[in-house]
């Protein structure tokens, strides 16, 4: 069910929303990595979703200009989304992926920099996760879906 007003369906406050989410999703991320609740790369969260998709909360596909024209990357992403729809995760394009390295360290034990095309939110493995922000997030996604957005895409901003 849509629980959208006429003043968001007609973009009124659609650049406020936008940078609420957007904040709402740095904390969520914040919050998840040190619980461990972070899966980050393709070819780990494909692992992932294979192995337990009913513990995902939320699929993160980033992407920078240059990674438009990666014919392989745009592949993976087509099948991960598609896996989500089938599976009821919530799905966001994330645009700055500068951002989305600071928030998240950037870096593999090693010196070696992550892959952060693909990052999975998953529930801790002691409780069901009640964040707030995380509840901001998902009521984002579905009302999207509701305007046939099924992959909204989000900007985080710069700090």
């Amino acid at each position: 069910m849509c629980n959208m007003t006429f003043e968001e369906l007609s973009g009124d406050h659609s650049a406020e929303r936008m940078d609420s989410v957007a904040k709402a999703l740095e904390e969520v991320l914040s919050s998840a990595l040190p619980q461990g609740c972070i899966t980050v790369g393709v070819y780990e969260a494909a692992k992932s979703l294979n192995i337990d998709p009913d513990n995902v909360v939320l699929c993160l596909l980033a992407t920078d200009e240059e990674d438009v024209k990666d014919v392989a990357l745009q592949i993976h992403f087509t099948l991960i989304q598609a896996f989500c729809c089938e599976n009821d995760i919530n799905i966001l394009r994330v645009n700055n992926m500068r951002r989305l390295a600071e928030i998240l360290g950037g870096v593999k034990q090693g010196g070696e920099p992550m892959d952060l095309h693909c990052v999975l939110v998953t529930n801790p493995q002691s409780s069901t996760w009640k964040d707030p922000a995380l509840s901001k997030v998902n009521r984002f996604c579905r009302d999207s879906r509701c305007l046939d957005q099924w992959v909204p895409v989000i900007n985080l901003p710069e700090r």
